[in-house]
């Protein structure tokens, strides 16, 4: 129980709560240390949300499946952050997208009774718990607005003069692979793909299996 409550240490959450309590949360059940392998469904869409889970280590991503059936990566969870907390009290308590680990992870389950009575008893958790779900809003709305402001082109474009700059050559070698660089943006494969394709149509670029040339640099 010791080496448990030791894991738990330096959680925004979990230390307004005293070490006598928390054992007898997690002798009662009502606290759960659950421990996942890589690439381990968490939730699935459209799975209810029952309960509220702490990330103690490791990582976890949340995905969606685009039109073409491809995994899209929306957000990334590390230690500390708030699984489920925005839907536990809602009248639609079901997640919209796949939760899964990305690593091996460690999560803290949290009872919806227990939070609700750490949340009305302990106003130290519950100044907190609105600071997680605050953020974790304010993360998605950016990511959202990322997909609306940015047409993929646009985000190439971007990837594309970092990589120039960081390599120091209109020649950048490709250091991921196209499924990486989609998940990176935000978008499918195919439509990576099919960007590239009409930007090498346009003479913007030119690329090969491993390097892209930037020829719209060498206009300017």
């Amino acid at each position: 129980m010791k080496t448990i409550i030791k894991k738990l240490e330096g959680l925004s959450l979990i230390d307004t709560v005293s070490d006598k309590d928390l054992e007898y949360y997690l002798k009662s059940g009502q606290l759960k240390l659950v421990k996942y392998k890589k690439n381990s469904i968490i939730h699935f869409d459209s799975e209810k949300c029952l309960k509220v889970e702490i990330l103690v280590s490791g990582r976890v991503v949340v995905n969606r499946i685009d039109e073409d059936g491809n995994l899209l990566n929306v957000t990334e969870f590390i230690r500390d952050d708030l699984i489920g907390g925005n839907l536990i009290f809602s009248k639609n308590p079901y997640y919209p997208m796949t939760v899964e680990t990305h690593t091996d992870s460690e999560l803290l389950e949290i009872d919806k009774k227990l939070l609700f009575m750490l949340l009305s008893e302990n106003v130290n958790f519950l100044k907190i718990f609105l600071e997680l779900i605050s953020d974790n809003a304010m993360m998605l709305g950016d990511k959202i607005k990322h997909y609306v402001s940015k047409t993929i082109r646009q985000s190439l474009l971007n990837y594309f003069d970092y990589e120039s700059k960081k390599q120091n050559t209109n020649i950048i070698k490709l250091n991921i692979t196209k499924k990486a660089l989609a998940e990176k943006i935000g978008v499918s494969r195919t439509s990576i793909s099919r960007e590239l394709a009409k930007m090498k149509a346009e003479a913007l670029i030119d690329y090969s299996k491993n390097q892209i040339k930037l020829l719209y640099l060498d206009s300017k």
